[in-house]
C-alpha cells in the first residue's frame, strides 16, 4: 500500500498543575481544514493555542514518518518533538 497522509488539528490548555498539555487531535481532510480547524481551536474556552500538522506513512505497516507543523496559532510549546 502507498504512503497516505493525515491531516491533525490539535489544542493546547493548561491543566490543574498549570502545566501546558495537548488536548485531542482532530483528524482534517485537508491541510487547508487543519489550519482552519486549529485556529479555531486556538480562540476556543480553555485553549491557550493550537497546531495544525500532517503525517505520512503506511497504515498497513505502521510505520510513519515525523509530523510535519504546518503552522502554530496562539501559545504553543516550542518542543513538539511528541507530536
Amino acid at each position: 500500500m502507498s504512503d497516505v497522509t493525515y491531516y491533525v488539528a490539535m489544542p493546547f490548555l493548561i491543566d490543574a498543575d498549570g502545566s501546558t498539555v495537548a488536548g485531542a487531535a482532530e483528524e482534517c481532510q485537508s491541510s487547508t481544514a487543519a489550519l482552519r480547524r486549529a485556529e479555531a481551536l486556538a480562540r476556543g474556552t480553555g485553549h491557550i493555542g493550537a497546531v495544525a500538522f500532517s503525517r505520512s506513512g503506511d497504515p498497513m505497516t505502521g510505520e510513519f514518518g515525523d509530523a510535519t507543523l504546518l503552522r502554530k496559532f496562539g501559545n504553543v510549546p516550542e518542543d513538539l518533538a511528541t507530536l
